[in-house]
């Protein structure tokens, strides 16, 4: 009775096997990178909008606390510093951004 265990060790089995393990793995860094990558990018986006929101609320003069400045640099929802960006403009209080 033949063993199925891999490693199979005919000199054709073991070709195609380095083959496509090789490949597997070139895959999967190849997609790691660019997962790696695009969170990079959404993470420049989002301190980017961060910091503008800070500086549309300091430009308009708001004493902004810690408690504050740390909510709105540590979000990384870009759909929430665009909305708060749009409020920061015509927001009465620091509160309004936040509503």
């Amino acid at each position: 009775m033949k063993s199925t265990a891999w490693p199979v060790y005919s000199p054709f089995a073991r070709e195609h096997y380095g083959r496509g393990l090789e490949e597997g793995q070139a895959q999967g860094k190849a997609a790691g990178r660019a997962e790696g990558k695009a969170e990079g990018v959404a993470e420049g986006k989002a301190e980017e909008a961060g910091r503008l929101v800070l500086l549309l609320l300091e430009t308009r003069g708001f004493e902004l606390s810690d408690d504050i400045r740390a909510r709105i640099t540590a979000c990384t929802d870009l759909d929430q510093l665009e909305g708060w960006a749009t409020r920061a403009v015509t927001a009465q209080t620091v509160d309004d951004l936040f509503r």
